[in-house]
């Protein structure tokens, strides 16, 4: 007996390193050709974010897609390459059915806005996925980003995008803190993943001392020979060598997956035996010391897409978003598209749209140094 298995069909995709918003459009448009599907998604490099809009108008005139979200960020991730720092755009459209997605946008009310616009929409898709794009200069960033998960249920994956142009994202033509796109996981298969970039070296310790940033003691010793405890004689004689390699993480609070949020070193005082994290600590916190390095990214980044395909199994992708750190990419791997080419070589070939962020936005937490994906199945 011979078994058929199903041909996937992949969503659509283009990429191009025109460097003006003209060229760059009709260059997507041609490689597009006639999409079939009904909501797209664009990402350019920073100098294309003041035309946005633009490029929307000529994607949906030329394309028939009717509805697209976009953002701006320091370069642009496909499945062919990724493009750090220079003219580019790429896009993919999501071939799915009309009601298995709802756009959004809005400020720090973001979330009741599309609740109580899609009151009935939310109640069948059961904590959709909202593909999320936020200006860090907005002050209501993150209370924009609480109030979509609060009100709407939703889990987010996504990105800050860049901090200049009048509107580095859109959803069709708003210009607001927060834009989107929910996609019901009743109506569409997706896996999502998060990346941190860097690996814990030390167990869970407890801040027993601390003012406002500073931490003065870990497990009632001073904080300073705790983490030298840990890092043995590596940095002893070159304590500024540690920045950019050993971090502070924060363990998220009830999470099953080891999750954390990472905080920079920001200041160590051999004498008084403090270190300094950039961010708030208080007494009672909870602490990882983390390293992040070309091998523990690439380890984490193999193990990130490995566990996506344990979680596939034998189904085909039909496409995904990629969203990673700025201080990724280029920065931090030492041949270039070293991100697209571990998620290729585990998972295949299929087509990717993403870009390089100033922050990555997963569940309901906005990150540092990780990479975030969404598959499509």
């Amino acid at each position: 007996m011979i078994t058929m298995q199903q041909v996937t069909k992949q969503f659509s995709s283009a990429t191009s390193r025109k460097t003006t918003w003209d060229e760059s459009v009709e260059e997507l448009i041609s490689q597009l050709a006639a999409p079939k599907g009904t909501v797209g998604i664009l990402y350019t490099s920073e100098d294309l974010a003041p035309f946005l809009q633009k490029m929307l108008e000529q994607l949906r005139l030329k394309t028939g897609v009717t509805d697209w979200a976009c953002a701006s960020g320091y370069g642009t991730i496909s499945h062919t390459e990724e493009i750090f720092g220079e003219s580019s755009a790429t896009v993919i459209v999501l071939d799915l059915a009309p009601d298995a997605y709802r756009v959004f946008s809005g400020n720090a009310d973001v979330g009741k806005l599309l609740s109580g616009k899609e009151a009935e929409w939310l109640s069948e898709a059961t904590m959709p996925l909202a593909i999320s794009h936020v200006d860090p200069r907005h002050t209501d960033a993150m209370d924009a980003i609480g109030n979509l998960v609060e009100m709407t249920g939703s889990f987010l994956i996504g990105g800050l995008t860049v901090a200049t142009s009048d509107s580095p994202h859109l959803v069709n033509a708003g210009k607001t803190c927060m834009s989107g796109v929910a996609i019901s996981p009743m109506k569409a298969e997706i896996f999502t993943g998060l990346s941190q970039g860097c690996s814990p070296i030390s167990k869970t310790l407890t801040v027993t001392k601390a003012q406002q940033n500073i931490i003065i003691e870990l497990d009632q010793k001073p904080a300073f020979d705790v983490l030298m405890e840990y890092l043995g004689d590596e940095f002893e004689n070159n304590l500024q060598a540690m920045a950019g390699t050993i971090f502070v993480a924060l363990p998220v609070q009830g999470s099953d997956t080891a999750d954390y949020t990472v905080r920079n070193l920001v200041g160590l005082d051999p004498e008084s035996k403090v270190i300094a994290i950039g961010g708030a600590i208080s007494e009672g916190d909870s602490i990882l010391i983390c390293r992040r390095d070309l091998k523990t990214a690439v380890e984490d980044m193999k193990r990130m897409v490995s566990s996506i395909k344990d979680r596939i199994g034998n189904k085909g992708i039909r496409g995904g978003i990629y969203i990673s750190c700025a201080a990724r990419g280029p920065n931090q791997f030492s041949t270039p598209n070293k991100e697209t080419d571990i998620i290729r070589e585990v998972l295949g070939e299929f087509p990717i749209a993403g870009f390089f962020a100033n922050g990555e936005i997963s569940r309901d937490r906005v990150y540092a140094y990780t990479g975030v994906i969404a598959v499509f199945t």
